[in-house]
C-alpha cells in the first residue's frame, strides 16, 4: 500500500491522460494563433483575396496546418467571423456597464456596435454559409450565444437600475441585434459614417426601458406573463 501511494504521484507524469490533456492545450493555442493572424487579412482582403499561405505566413505556421485545424479556408472564415462578433457583443457589454439610464445604455451599445466592422464580416460570413450549409451549425450557435448573453446582460442592467423594460430580455436582445446587422448592412452599402450608422440605429430601436417610477415597481416582462404585458401596455 504504502509503495503504490509513493509512486502514484511520480507516474502521473508519464500518464497518457496528461499527454492527452497537453497536446489538446497546444492545439487550441494554435487554433488561436492561426485565427488571430486570419482575421485582420480576411477584413481587409476578403475570402477570395486571403490564401491560406498568406494566414500561414502571417501566423509563422504551416499551410498543412490550417487544413488541420480547419479543413477548409471557408470554415476557417466562418470562424473568424464568429469569433468577431463575439468579441463585439462582449465589447458592448462592457461599453454598456456604466449606464446610469436606458437612454444611455442603448446608446453605447449602437455606438460600440456601428464603431466596429465586426457585424459585416459576420454579414459575408452569412452569406457564405447559405452555399456551404455544413458550416450553419457555427453560425447558429454563434447566434444563439449572442442573444443569451445579450439577453442575461440586458437583464442584469435593469435589475440592476431598477429600470422598466419594455420587453422581455430575450426579445430585446433578438431585437437589437436584428437591428444592428440591417442597418450596418444598409449602410456599408450607402457609404454611412458610424456616426450615421449609430443614428439610424438609435431612431429604429426607440426606447427600450423605462426609468422606475415612483409609482411603479420592477417588472421584467416574460413571454408567457400577460399581467406584465398588460401593466406595461
Amino acid at each position: 500500500m504504502t509503495g503504490k501511494s509513493v509512486q502514484a504521484p511520480f507516474e502521473t507524469a508519464g500518464d497518457p491522460k496528461h499527454a492527452a490533456r497537453a497536446t489538446r492545450s497546444a492545439g487550441r493555442k494554435m487554433r488561436s494563433l492561426l485565427l488571430d493572424a486570419a482575421s485582420p487579412l480576411f477584413k481587409e482582403r476578403g475570402l477570395s483575396g486571403t490564401s491560406i499561405a498568406d494566414i500561414a505566413t502571417a501566423a509563422n505556421a504551416f499551410p498543412s496546418q490550417i487544413t488541420y485545424y480547419f479543413r477548409t479556408k471557408e470554415a476557417l472564415f466562418v470562424e473568424c467571423a464568429c469569433r468577431d462578433l463575439l468579441y463585439l457583443a462582449r465589447a458592448t457589454e462592457q461599453a454598456a456597464l456604466k449606464a446610469r439610464s436606458p437612454r444611455e445604455y442603448t446608446h453605447a451599445l449602437a455606438e460600440t456596435v456601428t464603431a466596429s466592422d465586426s457585424v459585416a464580416f459576420f454579414a459575408e460570413a452569412l452569406t457564405l454559409t447559405r452555399r456551404r450549409q455544413d458550416l450553419a451549425p457555427l453560425v447558429e450557435r454563434t447566434i444563439e450565444r449572442l442573444h443569451t448573453e445579450g439577453a442575461r446582460a440586458y437583464a442584469g442592467q435593469v435589475a440592476r437600475h431598477g429600470w422598466r423594460s419594455l420587453r422581455a430580455p430575450d426579445e430585446s436582445s433578438r431585437r437589437f441585434w436584428a437591428v444592428a446587422i440591417g442597418v450596418i448592412l444598409e449602410g456599408y452599402a450607402m457609404g454611412r459614417s458610424p456616426e450615421q450608422l449609430c443614428g439610424e440605429m438609435l431612431r429604429v430601436l426607440g426606447e427600450q426601458a423605462k426609468p422606475n417610477g415612483e409609482a411603479a415597481r420592477l417588472r421584467l416582462v416574460d413571454d408567457g406573463d400577460s399581467t406584465s404585458r398588460d401593466e406595461e401596455g
